[in-house]
């Protein structure tokens, strides 16, 4: 059963600006999201991806990103290399309380934008 679905685009090229700031970096992002992305011919593709990945996944989760917090989940890679969201200990017992076993997401990128879809499912 369908638990909630979040969509939300980012624009690459202003991820690019964030991402000269390191002090952005580590606010936003996890070490293995930083690792990952910066090994990457275009690490603002990645960046622009990991963040509509946390502003769709609020969106599912009908909470607000702030509210949500920012390090609360981050995207790691599966064994296929498909993103796929880890969550600390407070989102874990959120998803809990709402009967949400599995997260889906999928991200893509196209010239400026980059998207991520979410569906949580019970």
């Amino acid at each position: 059963m369908i638990k909630g679905t979040g969509v939300d685009l980012c624009s690459i090229p202003r991820m690019k600006l964030h991402i000269r700031s390191e002090k952005f970096l580590k606010r936003v992002f996890s070490e293995e999201e930083i690792s990952f992305a910066l090994s990457k011919a275009c690490p603002e593709q990645h960046f622009a991806g990991y963040y509509a990945a946390r502003e769709a996944l609020a969106k599912a989760l009908t909470l607000g990103l702030w509210d949500m917090g920012l390090k609360n989940a981050w995207v790691v890679h599966g064994k296929m290399g498909e993103p796929q969201f880890s969550f600390n200990d407070i989102l874990i017992k959120i998803l809990a309380e709402r009967g949400i076993s599995k997260a889906w997401l999928s991200i893509s990128h196209e010239r400026d934008m980059a998207i991520a879809f979410v569906i949580l499912e019970a």
